[in-house]
């Protein structure tokens, strides 16, 4: 007992001190010592209010370990982000512990009315962040992340078997976009449950070919078509996807996970004056936790030829259905707090900078990388990401991947249109957003260029001096002299920048 008093009891002085002294009254007058048992209120409070770092030392080492690799390294995974202490606060606060199936003033569960204020502030945030008129719009902030958001908007529009068309996976789409393999072999549950025909990009410009797209909705008739991606470097034309919606009489959903800080900043079209539906997840660009929103159209429906007079939308209650009971249970009212807090910064006067930011330095590190002769996807970029083909190179995005990892700099191989195989892709995808976030500009990410440019160079002598075979390349990366320089000056690199959310030891070595 006594040991179990010094390892977990947070009262360790004041116990000790009473077990010394009933020790010692029993040596004194020769009775049998007997160490009285911790009471269950102790024991509560030794079990409920313990650091972690006393209760589980290996999490919170690899916790330690995690946040150095995030400290030292170069994110430029585009999907990534760096969110603040104010939101990591909310997402560890006691708003984990409570349930609350349903929706404000109608829920499952009693004690919510704290809860209910917190998602009620959360929705209205969402809508003001992006810039809806509640009259027209409303919004559902309890799914988990984007890919249940998109999953539970197909749910509220559409009935099994039914048709939907999105961007194709190696045209830069996203896997809840619906996609299967040449040889019809369903990946993503959207493919299983909805009949999917994809549209592309031009062979030739990697930019969405419309005119296609429009002659595949004409023949195909789909229910729903989906604009937004994961990998796709420019602009969408929401006005010509609205037009070919309402040719076919289709619903159009924008996934905009990837853009939505830029959305709100007014740095990107607006998907909400063309769109039904808006989903998106709220780590990426938006910088918040990992959840994700559906908005949705209310009110009067635009006039029409073929439509009713008067005719309303009905999608509120189709799609907070979908979310609970048909897919959710409890919502994480932990995250949607922590979205609330995100959202409140996203509109602060100060935000609208970051955005900004995030293009100029996806566009410099674009142009920087086609000045050295490289092949960027289109040409370059309009939004936050890149996508670099490696092919005229004679490389696979794994290699690179592989090679960059090792040297702290973090990215994704990534299909270029024309590719067949995922595990190893023809490119590399690159986001400017978590630097952003640290606070880069243009002439730093000139310098993480040059990284990139040296990490090339060398994952080619390496594949020439070895071969392309993984397991021959893989000798090369061992005790590699020019690669520990590198990691080196990456390192150096990275240490001079801000990290948002957290600090950093400078007494513990977790590596």
């Amino acid at each position: 007992m006594s040991s179990l008093i010094l390892q977990n009891h947070p009262k360790n002085v004041k116990c000790l001190v009473l077990l010394a002294r009933h020790i010692s009254y029993h040596v004194k007058t020769r009775q049998k010592v007997s160490i009285p048992p911790m009471s269950d209120m102790e024991a509560v409070s030794s079990w409920g209010n313990t650091h972690l770092d006393s209760v589980d030392p290996e999490i919170h080492g690899l916790i330690e370990k995690e946040k150095r690799r995030q400290y030292r390294g170069i994110e430029l995974i585009a999907a990534e982000n760096f969110t603040s202490l104010a939101v990591m606060e909310a997402l560890g606060s006691p708003l984990t512990n409570k349930y609350s199936e349903g929706l404000p003033g109608n829920r499952y569960y009693g004690g919510t009315e704290f809860i209910d204020e917190i998602e009620s502030l959360c929705r209205s945030r969402a809508l003001e962040a992006f810039h809806c008129d509640p009259e027209k719009w409303g919004v559902n902030v309890q799914p988990y992340s984007g890919s249940p958001a998109n999953f539970a908007a197909y749910t509220a529009l559409l009935q099994p078997h039914d048709r939907m068309m999105g961007l194709d996976l190696p045209s830069g789409g996203h896997l809840t976009h619906g996609y299967y393999t040449s040889g019809g072999k369903n990946i993503s549950a959207t493919s299983i449950y909805f009949e999917n025909f994809p549209y592309k990009v031009d062979s030739t410009t990697g930019y969405i070919d419309y005119d296609k797209l429009e002659e595949k909705a004409m023949d195909f008739r789909p229910k729903l078509i989906i604009c937004g991606g994961t990998s796709y470097p420019r602009e969408w034309d929401y006005a010509r996807f609205r037009a070919v919606a309402d040719e076919v009489g289709a619903f159009l959903l924008c996934d905009m996970a990837h853009n939505s800080a830029l959305v709100a900043a007014q740095e990107a079209t607006d998907p909400f004056e063309y769109c039904d539906i808006v989903t998106t997840s709220t780590h990426k660009s938006l910088r918040g936790p990992r959840a994700g929103m559906i908005f949705y159209r209310k009110g009067a429906k635009p006039a029409k030829e073929g439509q009713p007079e008067g005719a309303v939308f009905d999608l509120e209650e189709k799609i907070n259905f979908a979310v609970f009971p048909a897919l959710q249970s409890g919502p994480h009212n932990n995250k949607i707090g922590a979205l609330a807090v995100a959202l409140k910064q996203a509109m602060a006067p100060s935000f609208k900078v970051y955005p900004k930011q995030v293009k100029a330095n996806a566009a410099c590190l674009a142009n920087y990388l086609m000045a050295k002769g490289y092949c960027i996807v289109t040409g370059g970029t309009d939004n936050h990401l890149i996508l670099w083909d490696l092919r005229p190179l004679g490389l696979t995005g794994d290699k690179l991947e592989k090679l960059l990892d090792l040297c702290y700099i973090t990215l994704n191989r990534n299909a270029v249109f024309g590719d067949t195989s995922f595990l190893a892709p023809g490119g590399v995808r690159i986001g400017t957003p978590a630097m952003t976030s640290r606070g880069l500009v243009e002439r730093d990410f000139e310098q993480i260029g040059e990284f990139l440019s040296r990490a090339v160079t060398l994952t080619l002598e390496i594949q020439n001096q070895y071969g392309e075979l993984t397991e021959d390349f893989n000798k090369g990366l061992v005790n590699n002299k020019e690669m520990d320089e590198l990691k080196d000056d990456v390192e150096k690199f990275t240490y001079s920048f801000e990290m948002p959310g957290f600090v950093i030891s400078d007494t513990t070595n977790y590596d």
